[in-house]
């Protein structure tokens, strides 16, 4: 008798048990993430498509709410509101954090690669050359700031940007009023231009009204979505001056802590694939957007000549070296980046075909 009462008594326990776990697994975890991005850009449909996969992924079990720039908080100000935990996440550049620190610049969109790295190069970097625990003591040790970054949406080598009238030389930069920002700024400011730092959503406005002349932002179909041909007509591309550029996520470093271990790796999965996902999209999308510009909407396209390209190298060198020579954090994710960039880019060279070998084959460039 006792042992039935035992049985009976156990499976009861085992049924409220089982009766409890499928509550408590459908029970979201929710977050609030905003993006540093305007919520026309494809950046923040990288952040959305991100925060969706997310949601799939868990089987619901964590969601994250996206807002574009401005809604909770000013675009510049993501940061400091992540580590505050005024929002639990972020979507931003860390190149608008330079102000804070200049070696920010240096994940994701510095210019020159930094040395000759491309996305891909600089991804490899993160997470096969240290460059990760980098990132993080910029943030929680530098910084002072309680946030855990990963890389999210690829936006690979930016062109140069568009102006009121053609550039051709390095002096035509000169006088100039545009939109620029991180130490790209200032790379361009040492040759005579003067740069406005602006959320991408303050572009547009600031063209419209002549506030600026000039403006570069990220590629093709970014730019057109965003709406810059309908003040500018010539588009100059490409360019090095941010040729390795990667977004990034930030979430609020006592926020990730608590999140169960398949969740964090969930994370870490879907930054990877939507990042890549973007690249290849973005081809595509970049192709067809070229094309509108020039048949309807009347752009002209130049192509930047190797002097500006070469000018941006050598004035990028000179402010990095004068960098490290003053900031040791700075120095300490330089030469990590210049040891990732001796093995890699060199052996890249050797191993691949010149991209525009086999392009020229198939799709000689009209003279």
């Amino acid at each position: 008798m006792r042992f039935a009462k035992w049985v009976v008594a156990g499976a009861a326990t085992v049924m409220l048990a089982l009766a409890g776990a499928p509550a408590s697994a459908q029970s979201p975890q929710k977050l609030r993430f905003q993006a540093s991005f305007p919520s026309s850009s494809l950046n923040y449909s990288c952040f959305k498509d991100w925060a969706d996969k997310v949601k799939a992924m868990s089987g619901g079990r964590l969601e994250v709410e996206v807002a574009p720039a401005g809604q909770i908080v000013p675009a510049f100000e993501v940061l400091d509101a992540t580590h505050k935990q005024v929002i639990d996440g972020a979507h931003s550049a860390a190149a608008y954090w330079v102000g804070k620190n200049r070696a920010a610049a240096l994940f994701g969109p510095a210019p020159g690669g930094p040395l000759g790295f491309d996305a891909q190069d600089y991804m490899g970097w993160l997470y096969d050359g240290g460059g990760i625990e980098l990132y993080r003591e910029l943030y929680q040790v530098v910084l002072q700031r309680n946030v855990e970054p990963f890389p999210l949406c690829w936006i690979g080598s930016q062109v140069l940007g568009w102006f009121k009238e053609p550039v051709k030389t390095w002096a035509d930069f000169k006088g100039k009023k545009c939109r620029q920002t991180g130490l790209t700024a200032e790379v361009f400011q040492r040759a005579g231009m003067t740069p406005v730092n602006m959320p991408g959503g303050e572009i547009l406005p600031a063209a419209e009204r002549g506030a600026i002349e000039c403006a570069e932002w990220a590629l093709p179909a970014e730019d057109m979505k965003i709406g810059f041909h309908t003040v500018w007509k010539h588009y100059h591309m490409p360019s090095v001056h941010e040729p390795a550029t990667v977004l990034e996520l930030l979430i609020n470093g006592d926020t990730w802590k608590k999140l169960p271990a398949d969740l964090k790796q969930i994370v870490n999965v879907s930054v990877w694939e939507s990042t890549f996902r973007q690249q290849v999209l973005m081809n595509k999308l970049n192709a067809e957007a070229i094309k509108e510009l020039r048949t309807k909407h009347g752009v002209t396209i130049h192509q930047t000549s190797n002097e500006i390209l070469k000018k941006i190298l050598e004035t990028w060198d000179t402010i990095a070296a004068e960098e490290s020579a003053k900031n040791a954090f700075f120095k300490k994710v330089y030469e990590s980046q210049r040891a990732y960039s001796a093995l890699v880019v060199p052996a890249r060279r050797d191993m691949y075909p010149d991209y525009n070998f086999t392009v020229e084959h198939y799709y000689p460039a009209k003279k």
